[in-house]
């Protein structure tokens, strides 16, 4: 594992930040957090993270926006729980994570034609647009957004799921998908994702 240690910088700081993500459901406890690091050492992911849970929840209580949400650990969290679980100030960590995540998306900033943001992305449209989800699609769509050599490293196995019939070419989608629309508006409007994202290397 190897974790940058960096120099920070007041002027890197964005002022409000941590206000802001503290304001988002099921995050207002992070202010009570006393850096025990049970996070990171329960956490199964955190040998390949950049930055350790423990680290990212200091980051974000002290404003580094722009470094946390560059980071790559808020993308390989695999939303298992056991952090939030075994917290012992009861810090939903893993809803901080998806915070973080649904923020850099927003943003645009994130790893270039990394997959985890693409597949949040395809799925809430797909989800918004018919109601249902059709596996079979969101796959394509995922590997010739984030790395279509990958559709032809996968066809043996794409193959085997249709004969099965785990997967279907046929679109699925609810009746009345209009009332879904309905439900949907009465959630506020999420900051518009740029036009050209700020994706990193």
């Amino acid at each position: 594992m190897h974790i940058q240690r960096t120099i920070k910088y007041e002027a890197d700081r964005v002022r409000g930040f941590a206000e802001e993500i503290m304001s988002l459901a099921g995050c207002d406890r992070l202010k009570s957090c006393i850096q025990c690091g049970t996070c990171s050492g329960t956490c199964p992911l955190s040998i390949y993270m950049d930055h350790t849970p423990r680290q990212i929840m200091a980051l974000v209580r002290a404003d580094f926006k722009n470094e946390v949400l560059r980071s790559r650990t808020i993308w390989l969290c695999a939303s298992c729980y056991a952090c939030t679980v075994e917290c012992p100030r009861q810090i939903r960590i893993t809803d901080i994570m998806y915070a973080l995540k649904q923020r850099a998306i927003q943003e645009g900033v994130y790893p270039r034609r990394f997959p985890i943001p693409v597949l949040a992305r395809e799925f809430s449209k797909m989800a918004r647009r018919y109601g249902r989800i059709t596996e079979t699609l969101l796959v394509m769509r995922l590997f010739l957004k984030s790395d279509w050599r990958a559709l032809f490293r996968s066809w043996r196995m794409g193959l085997g799921l249709l004969r099965t019939g785990r997967f279907s070419l046929r679109r699925e989608r609810i009746r009345r998908v209009q009332e879904l629309d309905q439900m949907l508006a009465t959630i506020p409007e999420a900051p518009a994702t740029p036009s050209t994202p700020r994706q990193i290397p």
